[in-house]
């Protein structure tokens, strides 16, 4: 695996300073069912960190006394930690709008089969990773057999309830390019996704979210290896835009890793940059509950162009 931060140091990316802080995206873990060409978390079957219940509950002690609105719950395979139900619970208990940023093919893992419709008796919101709507560019990048068990879970949750108008189960889609591309507009590649998966699969969902990939971890490397890291940079860079900078997700939003440390997105997080407070190396979410962080400035390197590249990037689709 070739290190991609050597290469993202030395940057021009404007200045950021946190927003009102909305919502708190928490990585459960780095173990995965699946391990993706695209993947900046690097997750995978071998992958041995999970966060552990002590941490799950400092995070539920910390929705407590902030009052944040969301949490976004991540991973790996944020479902394969033991504690993900018992965090689900606490939170919508709490209140808490709750995302579950789902690959499929995890619920249909043995003793999963009734986590879909756990999600939907929690009203948890479904953002499913499915980064094409043709069979051979999904396995291509996913493994094989990995878009036919997408669609087979896509019914299922259809069948819930989630896509359905009037339902109140949102289901959405992301989109990831191939390759060292920018997305095509997110607002025409919807209609695509839903005209062809309702046509051939009887697939419905809400949006889509158009995200591009990060030169980080495994997508990074790849990059690397293929000697187009330089020419993916040059597109960014290219391609920025001042106005999503109002917009981009780390204004609003901090990432905590499976121990529990603070980083301003998970991006940072996979780069192994934490989130800077009083001088210290690194912050725990423990040491947080007290402390207002609007307006305090946000780690950048030259990886932060992925966000405010074209149309834009963040975990909510494009930007603009």
């Amino acid at each position: 695996m070739h290190a991609t931060l050597p290469l993202l140091e030395v940057t021009g990316f404007p200045a950021l300073h946190r927003g009102k802080l909305e919502t708190l995206q928490v990585n459960l873990g780095y173990l995965c069912n699946q391990a993706c060409l695209h993947c900046h978390v690097n997750a995978g079957p071998t992958r041995k960190e999970i966060m552990q219940r002590d941490t799950v509950d400092c995070v539920l002690d910390y929705l407590r006394v902030t009052k944040i609105n969301t949490l976004d719950l991540t991973g790996g395979a944020p479902e394969m930690n033991p504690d993900f139900k018992y965090l689900v619970r606490a939170a919508r208990d709490l209140g808490v709008w709750v995302i579950d940023r789902c690959n499929l093919t995890v619920l249909e893992l043995p003793g999963h089969e009734d986590t879909a419709q756990f999600l939907a008796e929690h009203q948890v919101e479904i953002t499913a990773s499915l980064p094409c709507y043709l069979e051979d560019n999904v396995n291509s990048q996913r493994g094989d057999g990995v878009f036919q068990a997408s669609i087979r879970v896509l019914r299922i949750l259809n069948s819930l309830g989630y896509g359905q108008p009037d339902s109140g189960l949102l289901l959405n889609l992301v989109y990831n390019p191939l390759g060292p591309s920018l997305p095509p507009p997110q607002q025409a590649l919807e209609q695509d996704y839903k005209k062809y998966l309702g046509e051939h699969y009887g697939v419905v969902f809400n949006h889509l979210f158009s995200l591009a990939n990060m030169p980080i971890q495994r997508f990074g490397s790849t990059l690397i290896s293929k000697g187009q890291f330089d020419s993916y940079m040059d597109l960014l860079h290219g391609a920025h835009q001042d106005d999503n900078l109002e917009t981009v997700m780390c204004r609003s939003l901090i990432s905590v890793d499976w121990q529990g440390y603070v980083y301003d997105c998970d991006f940072n997080q996979m780069l192994k940059l934490p989130l800077r407070l009083n001088g210290k190396p690194r912050v725990h979410l423990r040491e947080l509950q007290d402390v207002k962080l609007e307006g305090c400035s946000i780690v950048v390197k030259d990886h932060c162009y992925g966000c405010t590249a074209g149309q834009g990037s963040s975990c909510g689709g494009a930007l603009a």
